[in-house]
């Protein structure tokens, strides 16, 4: 990594591919090559640090062309504090150094990480001084900043990128409290509900003795998981050892919390959530740096918790979205805890009730051991299910009156007869999506081309702009009716409502998610992901419009609308106890058959092998380029690809429309820009050299001063 004075100017010492305007200063730097390299003494005439007066500093600047250290003097007076790891303030910016013939103030205060203290400098001219140690708290060191390093290599971004997401902003009254003494590793737990799969107990047995293991574990329905996740956690503190586990959300993070707490008793471990608040979390994270706790349970961002003595690392459910970050540079929570497991050798167990099709790769390439039960248990711990397909629908009345087939509604009478009834519908709020009713031509908006949606007082809004619409016609046919094409939540709670007056009936979505409900007959709507556990499990299960979440255009389809199908039902009574769920989608389908016989992991390598047949991700490495045509193409000519890519593409990218967030986590082009996509594809092994590529164009255009921007993410979740 090449190093550079406080102004953002390179000696041209470098690391990776120099970008055009870098070869003047390297030429530079080679010409000065006998200069005596720069001892610094004084500084404005106050005297410097007698011992290593150079400080290496990580600017917290997230962009390309100053992913590198720089170098500072150190101060006399912050000699004692500033210390690798610490986080400082420096001057940064034109007018940031000395310069010949007198001296230049200026450029702004940023805050950055001081990695190291060296004797001299490469830089051959004056330095400019640290301006402030904001904290003697060291929070960064050499195992976080070598992974953070390892991540920003692999998605292709910056270090100071990777930095602010794995440490998190100070607090002061947390670092002044202190920290407790190290509890003294448990008993190994017994092996419990671990023995209902083929070399459970084995896998426990070998985390309590020091070893590591590496598993992809296939979980039965049921709530057991977060129990079993806190036995894996016990048996790894009972060898000496660190342990992590990462969940996609608050709820599943609160369960497996619980358990922990139930095995190892309160304080043993620390729990690290955004919705802690700042001074909880830092103060939980600071627990862990200095060593005072040994187990971490927390979402996305915990991915980097820095445990040490690490000797598990644990996913849970990788195949949901919120394990893909949404700040540059987008890392997977799966991938960085198989990069920490691979970086410190330990062990690794990747869980759901589901099987991703990256899962099942993980497998097939022998990197991780399959650890699932056999068929008798899985046959006696899940539910009935049914389907209703399009020709039942065809010919049954009531679905046609009603939308909900009659199998349906006699699940929903009798399940009700014993317990709470989950209806699982793909989408939110009242009626989300419409369309022509002669001719099924979605309903757009004439000023934006949005959805349409229909609100509860009557009439029609844009989803985009919320401009009203008081005469929609259609424009393929010119009818004037419409229909509902996916009706959202509410307006099946409402539905259901009307046929069960004497039921509750409970909603659970985007605006309220309840964690539990009772063990009450209910009725119980909800969107994906958002179900609530019910006390001794629901009774039955409908999951509405299958094929609204089949008929997606999007690589993932299938796999996604099984785990959300998988994840629903699990919550559902083993068919022993009267548990039935109802599918409605074509029984045909391969998720759908998947679901009825409870083979994920069959579904997952069928994906797999059609995947590496088409060359498709995880088989292959794929990054999305986007941009304004102009930029995107710029940006191709000068990037140097690895000479096996494939470039697919352009393709324009589909306004985001003011949709929340959707530019910034790379769903859509900026409202009212016209952008172009293209994929860009390498076989295995290729990966890094397509990351560096793009990292080294993505750096040449910003130094540069490119002004349009062009997003690059590694590795997308949704590639169309």
């Amino acid at each position: 990594m090449s190093r550079e004075n406080g102004s953002g100017e390179a000696d041209g010492a470098g690391g990776g591919t120099p970008v055009p305007e870098q070869l003047a200063l390297i030429r530079d730097s080679v010409r000065k090559a006998e200069v005596p390299r720069a001892k610094p003494r004084t500084w404005r005439g106050a005297a410097l640090a007698k011992s290593l007066p150079v400080a290496r500093v990580l600017v917290d600047k997230g962009v390309l062309h100053l992913d590198r250290y720089f170098d500072y003097a150190v101060p006399e007076e912050l000699d004692e504090q500033a210390q690798p790891g610490v986080r400082v303030r420096v001057r940064f910016g034109a007018g940031a150094r000395n310069v010949r013939g007198g001296r230049r103030e200026g450029g702004g205060l940023i805050d950055g990480f001081l990695v190291e203290r060296v004797a001299e400098s490469d830089y051959s001219g004056p330095l400019a001084a640290l301006a402030q140690v904001v904290s003697p708290e060291p929070v960064l060191d050499g195992e976080l900043l070598g992974l953070a390093r390892a991540v920003a290599d692999r998605y292709a971004g910056s270090l100071a990128d990777v930095l602010q997401l794995a440490v998190p902003p100070r607090h002061a009254r947390a670092e002044a409290r202190e920290t407790g003494e190290v509890p003294p590793p448990p008993a190994a737990p017994d092996a419990g509900s671990w023995r209902r799969y083929g070399h459970g107990a084995e896998f426990l047995g070998a985390l309590a003795s020091g070893g590591s293991p590496r598993a992809v574990w296939t979980a039965l329905p049921g709530p057991e998981w977060a129990e079993e996740i806190a036995r894996a956690v016990q048996a790894t503190l009972a060898s000496g050892r660190g342990a992590l586990v990462v969940v996609p959300a608050g709820r599943p993070a609160a369960r497996v919390d619980a358990a922990l707490t139930q095995l190892l008793g309160p304080g043993q471990h620390a729990l690290l959530t955004a919705d802690a608040g700042q001074e909880r979390r830092y103060r939980e994270w600071l627990s862990v740096r200095r060593g005072a706790v040994r187990a971490v349970v927390g979402t996305r961002a915990a991915m980097f918790a820095p445990v040490r003595n690490l000797g598990l690392v644990a996913v849970w459910d990788d195949g949901d979205a919120s394990h893909s970050d949404d700040n540059a540079p987008f890392p997977h929570v799966r991938e960085v805890l198989e990069l920490r497991a691979s970086r410190d050798k330990c062990g690794f167990l990747l869980g759901s009730w589901s099987c991703t099709v990256e899962a099942a790769q993980l497998v097939e390439s022998g990197w991780a051991a399959p650890l699932v039960a056999d068929r008798e248990q899985v046959r006696g711990t899940a539910p009935l299910v049914r389907t209703v397909g399009d020709v039942d629908l065809a010919r049954d009345e009531a679905a046609r009156v009603a939308r909900l087939p009659t199998l349906a509604w006699n699940v929903v009478r009798e399940g009700l007869k014993h317990g709470p009834v989950l209806v699982q519908v793909p989408r939110r709020g009242y009626v989300p999506r419409l369309a022509c009713e002669r001719c099924r031509e979605p309903a757009r908006c004439r000023h934006c081309a949005g959805p349409l949606e229909a609100r509860d007082g009557g009439g029609l809004w844009c989803g985009w702009c919320g401009v009203e619409e008081g005469a929609w016609h259609c424009g393929e046919c010119g009818g004037f009716r419409l229909r509902a094409q996916v009706v959202g939540a509410r307006r099946t709670a409402e539905e259901l409502g009307r046929a069960f007056p004497a039921v509750p009936v409970r909603t659970s979505g985007r605006e309220q998610v309840l964690d539990t409900v009772p063990g009450s007959p209910a009725l119980v709507v909800s969107t994906p992901g958002a179900e609530p556990v019910a006390e001794g499990g629901y009774a039955a299960a409908l999951l509405l419009d299958g094929w609204a979440m089949l008929g997606r255009p999007d690589l993932r389809a299938g796999e996604d609308a099984l785990r959300r199908w998988i994840g629903a039902s699990a919550l559902v009574r083993a068919q022993g106890a009267g548990g039935t769920v109802v599918v409605v989608a074509e029984p045909t389908l391969r998720p759908v058959q998947a679901l009825v016989r409870w083979d994920p992991v069959g579904h997952a390598v069928r994906e797999l092998s059609e995947r590496a047949e088409l060359g498709f991700p995880p088989v292959s490495r794929m990054a999305s380029v986007a941009g304004t045509p102009e930029a995107l193409s710029a940006f191709l000519a000068g990037a140097e690809l690895p000479g096996d890519a494939v470039v697919l593409g352009p393709v324009p990218v589909p306004d985001a429309g003011g949709a929340p967030g959707a530019a910034r986590r790379g769903g859509g082009a900026p409202a009212g820009e016209r952008w172009e996509r293209v994929l860009v594809r390498v076989p295995p092994g290729s990966g890094a050299a397509l990351a560096a590529s793009l990292k080294a164009a993505q750096a040449a255009r910003m130094a540069r001063g490119a002004g349009e921007p062009v997003r690059i993410r590694v590795d997308p979740l949704d590639i169309g």
